[in-house]
């Protein structure tokens, strides 16, 4: 008999665009994928991403960090992520570093996504810094979040061959490219042994 795919219920935290959240949202659409973007939380009543999830009938909830500072914004957050019975965080282009306090709560189960082949380029701006080095590859990397900035364990990564007339701007474009793939694949990878170790 068929059986639907039990869904993995994850929220995504945005500040921006929501390229990557919308790349989330689409793979999470196939039946066979393991999680469901159930709520996208905003921290920028202004982010672009918040439109974009209302269009694909995602709730969106926002605690603007003009109006809320980070434990506010966390506790609210909190409350969010309870009664929507989330099971996994998605940080895309999210801008706000999480407290210890929030992250041990969530101790691997909140991931990120990083434009660089960690833990080379670590921090902001690693596209620039990968043109500055003149390195021959740049990346991308998804991983669990810790208290450290970009340094929590490696669960999918890229490389991507830096060319020779690339500037900032046309590498960050190819590596976003490479992290709306990869992105949703680490994320049906960590639901679906959610959902394993479950049964």
């Amino acid at each position: 008999m068929y059986n639907k795919v039990k869904k993995i219920k994850t929220a995504v935290f945005i500040s921006g665009r929501g390229s990557n959240m919308e790349s989330l949202i689409k793979s999470a659409g196939d039946q066979n994928f393991s999680a469901l973007i159930t709520v996208v939380i905003s921290d920028n009543e202004l982010a672009p991403g918040i439109d974009l999830a209302k269009n694909y009938n995602v709730p969106v909830e926002i605690f603007d960090k003009k109006k809320f500072d980070k434990s506010q914004f966390e506790s609210n957050a909190q409350r969010v992520l309870l009664n929507y019975k989330i099971e996994i965080i998605c940080l895309a282009g999210f801008m706000q570093i999480l407290s210890k306090n929030f992250i041990s709560k969530w101790q691997n189960r909140i991931i990120n996504i990083h434009p660089s082949y960690l833990p080379k380029n670590k921090g902001l701006n690693p596209q620039k810094q990968v043109i500055d080095e003149r390195a021959p590859f740049a990346g991308c990397t998804v991983h669990f979040v810790n208290e450290k900035v970009d340094s929590g364990k490696i669960i999918l990564q890229e490389k991507i061959k830096v060319m020779q007339n690339d500037n900032v701007q046309s590498l960050s474009d190819r590596i976003l490219q490479r992290e709306h793939e990869i992105y949703p694949k680490a994320l049906n990878q960590i639901a679906s042994n959610m959902i394993r170790v479950k049964n």
